[in-house]
């Protein structure tokens, strides 16, 4: 997780410290690109806290720890988890020009749960910056993650995939909700594991490339497998 450990947003579901963040680091894309190449890692993923506080959001900084990586790394994969950028086009492509092999942005939930979030995110703006970054670069691969077991009901969740795939998100993750420590947003109930599968089932006929489904299962499960079954050709 990059740009600091404090967040300038407050979701339900989220643990992550909220309030004033400190100023990003310079420094950080260089030293994580060399975290990368002394874990020998083939398979990065980058996530961040949201930076409203900055006029790009963070989006410089997302491209470059993918330069970075790249340049200290030859052959290693890299997948970005990105927030919402403020629905920013120019942010956005900011980030794909520098060509992540994997974009990513949690929708979370589904339309009618999404006072989970915080008040700036919203259903509608998410799928935006999904089908913004198709816009910008269709080459690269989208993904997208909901968390189950909140209160919503299987049409939801069907509905919720078919929404996702009308933008073109290419790859879907779907995990059981569990409260971290610290928050007051309550589990409604466990999903079960064949409901699990059905769902994966039913996301493939619909056409996502590659699906992972389980109780288990969060936005980085099984990335680098994920990514490769969509047809990406890693070097």
């Amino acid at each position: 997780m990059i740009l600091g450990g404090r967040c300038t947003r407050h979701c339900r579901f989220c643990a992550v410290p909220t309030g004033r963040p400190s100023v990003p680091d310079e420094g950080e894309p260089e030293r994580l690109a060399e975290a990368v190449k002394s874990m020998g890692l083939k398979h990065a993923v980058i996530t961040s806290v949201t930076r409203d506080d900055l006029p790009d959001g963070g989006a410089g900084i997302f491209a470059e720890v993918v330069r970075e990586i790249r340049w200290n790394n030859p052959g290693t994969t890299v997948e970005l988890l990105i927030p919402d950028l403020q629905g920013d086009r120019q942010a956005l492509r900011t980030v794909l020009e520098a060509a992540p092999d994997v974009l990513g942005h949690n929708l979370e939930t589904v339309r009618s749960l999404q006072w989970i979030r915080d008040r700036r995110a919203s259903y509608e703006r998410s799928l935006n910056v999904l089908s913004m970054s198709k816009g910008i670069s269709p080459g690269t691969l989208t993904k997208s993650s909901l968390m189950l077991g909140l209160g919503e009901t299987g049409d939801e969740v069907m509905q919720t995939m078919h929404d996702l795939r009308a933008v073109g998100v290419d790859l879907l993750t779907l995990g059981q909700y569990l409260p971290p420590k610290g928050t007051d947003l309550q589990l409604q109930r466990y999903v079960l594991p064949e409901e699990f599968d059905h769902l994966s089932a039913q996301a493939k006929r619909m056409g996502f490339k590659g699906v992972r489904a389980g109780p288990l299962v969060r936005s980085s499960y099984d990335a680098f497998d994920l990514m490769t079954e969509a047809g990406a050709r890693p070097c």
